[in-house]
């Protein structure tokens, strides 16, 4: 069976796409911050043995359970950064964007992933993988108060676009799925109605045909993108 590996698998998207990957026969390897989400999410796999790891990605130790935990499943052909943060909530203005936060938001939204794909970089490549990182269209507009975190998402971007270019037998994906009714939308709106937002599950088949299909590497939209049928 292949392996993923996916950050911030407790909720949202990540939770999503482990359930549907589950069901499609992957093993799965699992990050999250919150131990008992992430417990709860492993209890309802299907398939085959997974392996779920409740900490910080920011964490070199903690990465590297990830690694060597993908490495005795047979190797990672796939690494799904989702993980990510806000940072603040509400969202502050740039001016007033605390500078230890802006650094966090920074270490989880683009160091962690980078350094979590280097070090899966020997696995990926004796697998022709794939890397996908979970962007935002906050990445490319210039929302008021999106400063911090669509300033790291940008970054991500760019780091992707690096990767494509220096490993070319991998594809390197950076997706923007578009709004979704999750926690952190929630909390980049507080008080706000998101009821109108889709769920999480119906970004997931147009996830499934860039991983499925034979896409270049690069930045797309899910809206975009032609769903794979289940």
């Amino acid at each position: 069976m292949p392996v993923a590996v996916i950050t911030g698998a407790s909720r949202g998207l990540g939770r999503a796409l482990a359930m549907e990957l589950a069901r499609r026969q992957w093993t799965l390897v699992l990050d999250a911050r919150g131990a008992d989400d992430l417990s709860a999410v492993q209890a309802r796999l299907s398939g085959g043995q997974h392996h779920a790891f409740a900490g910080d990605v920011t964490d070199p130790t903690h990465r590297a359970k990830l690694v060597d935990a993908a490495r005795s499943a047979g190797g990672a052909s796939l690494l799904i950064n989702n993980a990510s943060t806000l940072g603040a909530s509400p969202l502050p203005p740039f001016a007033d964007l605390a500078p230890a936060t802006y650094v966090e938001i920074l270490q989880v939204n683009l160091v962690a992933p980078m350094a979590l794909t280097a070090a899966l970089l020997p696995q990926l490549r004796s697998g022709q993988g794939r890397v996908l990182n979970i962007s935002s269209d906050a990445a490319v507009e210039p929302y008021e108060t999106w400063g911090g975190y669509g300033s790291s998402k940008a970054a991500l971007d760019h780091a992707s676009r690096v990767l494509a270019a220096e490993e070319p037998a991998l594809r390197v994906y950076s997706l923007d799925p578009g709004d979704m009714r999750t926690r952190m939308h929630q909390d980049a709106f507080p008080g706000e109605d998101i009821s109108d937002r889709p769920e999480p599950e119906a970004v997931v088949p147009a996830v499934l045909s860039l991983l499925a299909g034979k896409l270049p590497s690069g930045r797309y939209r899910a809206g975009e993108l032609k769903s794979e049928a289940a």
